[in-house]
């Protein structure tokens, strides 16, 4: 059989092979490995590789190498694995550097072939090389290597040249493919991970997409939702006629109100209940009919927060009133008094200072003792708003005076160095005032442990007893008002209580 017949016989194998190979695998890499096994195989050569272009080093990198069974080429392969190219170095950026074939007769003649002692060594001497061509460019090269030297054999370039762009045109689509696959399953991921509710709707109203947040959060699985009209669904009854409107005129016309806009909104669980959400719906760019996804957030939590702080603020402007009201009567009702006394004594002392000087002065010792009396009043009213123990000593001389003056017996364990801004020991003070006031009244405690120390930035007063438990922080307007104080300053107050005693602990920020 003449020898040019026989070539083309083996182009066609060749052809086939490499087919076949790539009609069977879909990992792209592994596509390329065993397309080049299948070219060295069917033209009976002795070794080769693959080389792919790394974008970000600028460089060819081999991705795969391999040798016929029947010659060991193991040194060769080993350098062949460690080596990289740039554009225009060796065989294979050669062929990068033109994107097109090239040929070698002997590898031990060529100036531009860095592995020419390991090629000589694994008894290499003829190559040639083709680019793996795709519409974006050079992906890659392939190179074979056989024993002996030959000359150029033009026909088996442009084989190879046509094997090349084909088999480019499949790494690229399988490339893209996985691409596709790729961030199909991260928007996946993030659906799955999202704390807030994904729900994706199409034209028709019905769902689409219903993440495990939305699962958690309406009590449905996605089989019984998706498929579903979204506004049976999850939409209050009061606003489903509403919801229809809004998507049939955004079908038919385009027109959108609530689209990509942060909204508050009422919701509908699977058991019938309605809870607050914050809403968001945005349109999906892809063809054909319009799809939207919404984001959804229960805001119930928020919503009741909002509300006691409201509450809250409300309670503090009572008290303060009550407050106002409080030292206005004792004012009124004791210096006030003091006061318009004292003027009636002195006044009637001047009257008689000419004719009755012995009475004038008794008068002006009654008003000296009478604004003595006065002025401790209203040092003890003061001491009533503001004690001023802490405005002196500061919070470790105000905690040692409460537990000395407690009736139950206090053990201080802790107190900060220092002074704290004065908002935060006030609250600190009148905290552990009125629980050790609770501890003495209802608790039967034998002991009552006060502990107040600076972590991070932050007072922890704690105070603890081994009393019978019961403290309610909603039962009365003592630790309700301590709760407001210590809320409008950013902080926390918690009670655990049980029949073993109960302990109060509160946090309270000291960045002022």
């Amino acid at each position: 059989m003449p020898a040019d017949i026989r070539s083309n016989r083996s182009f066609i194998r060749t052809e086939h092979a490499v087919a076949r190979t790539l009609a069977e695998t879909d990992d792209p890499e592994l596509a390329l490995s065993r397309a080049l096994a299948a070219i060295g195989e069917t033209l009976e050569w002795l070794a080769g590789s693959v080389w792919e272009v790394v974008d970000e080093a600028g460089e060819l990198a081999c991705a795969a190498t391999w040798q016929s069974p029947d010659h060991d080429v193991g040194h060769f392969t080993q350098r062949t694995r460690q080596t990289t190219f740039a554009l225009g170095e060796g065989l294979p950026g050669r062929v990068w550097s033109t994107g097109s074939p090239a040929w070698i007769a002997d590898v031990a003649n060529d100036r531009n072939f860095p592995r020419e002692r390991e090629a000589e060594d694994a008894g290499l001497h003829a190559a040639f090389g083709f680019p793996i061509r795709s519409s974006d460019g050079v992906l890659g090269v392939i190179e074979l290597f056989d024993g002996g030297a030959r000359e150029v054999d033009q026909d088996l370039l442009a084989t190879m040249s046509n094997l090349g762009a084909q088999i480019g045109q499949f790494v690229q689509r399988r490339r893209a493919e996985q691409a596709v696959h790729d961030a199909s399953e991260v928007r996946r991921a993030m659906l799955e991970s999202s704390l807030d509710c994904v729900i994706g709707m199409d034209a028709d109203g019905c769902v689409v997409d219903f993440n495990p947040a939305a699962e958690r959060t309406f009590g449905y699985s996605a089989s019984e939702a998706v498929g579903r009209e979204m506004a049976d669904l999850i939409v209050p009854p009061s606003l489903r006629d509403r919801h229809r409107r809004g998507l049939a005129r955004y079908v038919e016309t385009g027109d959108a109100i609530l689209l990509d806009q942060r909204v508050e909104i009422t919701a509908m669980r699977s058991d019938g209940s309605e809870f607050p959400v914050e809403l968001t719906i945005t349109r999906i760019d892809v063809p054909g009919p319009p799809r939207f996804t919404g984001y959804l957030r229960d805001i119930t939590d928020r919503r009741r927060a909002e509300s006691e702080l409201r509450r809250s603020r409300a309670r503090i402007a009572e008290a303060a009133y009550e407050e106002r009201r409080r030292i206005e009567r004792d004012i009124h009702d004791g210096a006030q008094q003091r006061l318009v006394s004292l003027a009636l004594t002195l006044r009637l002392g001047r009257e008689r200072m000419n004719g009755e000087p012995g009475a004038a002065g008794e008068l002006i010792d009654q008003a000296i003792a009478d604004l003595a009396e006065t002025t401790t009043e209203l040092r003890e009213l003061a001491r009533g708003i503001h004690p001023a123990v802490l405005t002196d000593g500061g919070l470790e001389a105000a905690l040692q005076t409460l537990a000395a003056r407690a009736t139950t017996p206090v053990r201080l364990v802790g107190v900060p160095d220092g002074r704290l801004p004065p908002a935060v020991e006030s609250a600190a003070y009148f905290l552990v005032a009125e629980v050790l006031t609770n501890v003495a009244r209802y608790a039967h405690a034998t002991e009552a442990v006060v502990s107040a120390e600076q972590v991070d930035g932050v007072l922890v007063v704690v105070v603890s007893d081994d009393g019978c438990g019961g403290a309610d922080p909603d039962g009365g307007s003592g630790l309700r008002g301590l709760s407001d104080r210590i809320a409008a300053l950013d902080g926390t107050l918690d009670i655990t209580t049980s029949d073993a005693g109960t302990l109060v602990r509160a946090e309270l920020p000291c960045a002022w």
